[in-house]
């Protein structure tokens, strides 16, 4: 034994007892008998703490295990149903206090350069070139400067379409995660400035909603 042993101090002492470690002194009494090429093994136990956690993690499995499928208790479904529920609650909350944000009647078209320019900016970087061409003449999209619409072509209708997407697999997506109010504004009335123009080869006219020349 160490001669020392009683002068351990009290953290030395609750580390070993945690670790369950043994004095280099007594290694030999828990030394086993393989010898490989001159290496020993060592009979060391597991540390306490270890052995501690690992048992509590099983009765804790099984005090899952039993809840979830013995009870009914704690399904992940169950509560992810719950969350989803709170949210929709939230998000409804948020509408009704603030409905100026959610509500498109009041959407009125933008007419001063600088709302305009930036709608024109919208249009190129968002790529509705892509299908509508940079003169709004339109390509794998319909023309946008003539009078017929297929989801309408007043200023609430284009944002609307903007923000909703378009019609179904025709590739349109919706913008109103992406862009926001004031943008999709912006471009809405950019497109309905365009209304009237002559595009250089502008595509033959669709839809069935007819607005006056």
């Amino acid at each position: 034994m160490n001669k020392h042993s009683d002068n351990v101090s009290g953290w030395k002492k609750f580390m070993k007892s945690m670790t369950g470690a043994h004095d280099l002194a007594t290694e030999e009494d828990i030394m086993l008998d393989h010898d490989y090429d001159g290496i020993k093994e060592l009979d060391n136990v597991l540390p306490p703490w270890w052995l501690a956690g690992f048992y509590i993690t099983i009765a804790v499995g099984i005090f899952y295990y039993v809840m979830v499928y013995g009870f009914g208790k704690y399904k992940q479904a169950d509560e992810f149903a719950a969350a989803m529920d709170a949210a929709k609650k939230e998000i409804a909350a948020y509408k009704a206090a603030n409905p100026e944000l959610f509500n498109t009647d009041n959407i009125v078209a933008f007419t001063d350069a600088e709302n305009l320019a930036k709608g024109k900016e919208l249009f190129a970087s968002k790529t509705c070139t892509a299908c509508h061409l940079e003169d709004l003449g339109g390509s794998i999209g319909p023309n946008l400067t003539d009078n017929a619409w297929f989801l309408g072509g007043t200023v609430i209708d284009v944002y609307n379409t903007i923000a909703k997407g378009g019609r179904p697999g025709k590739g349109m997506i919706a913008w109103e995660s992406t862009l926001s109010r004031l943008e999709m504004q912006q471009l809405s009335s950019y497109i309905i400035s365009m209304q009237g123009t002559t595009p250089q080869n502008p595509k033959a006219a669709e839809g069935d909603i007819i607005w006056p020349e």
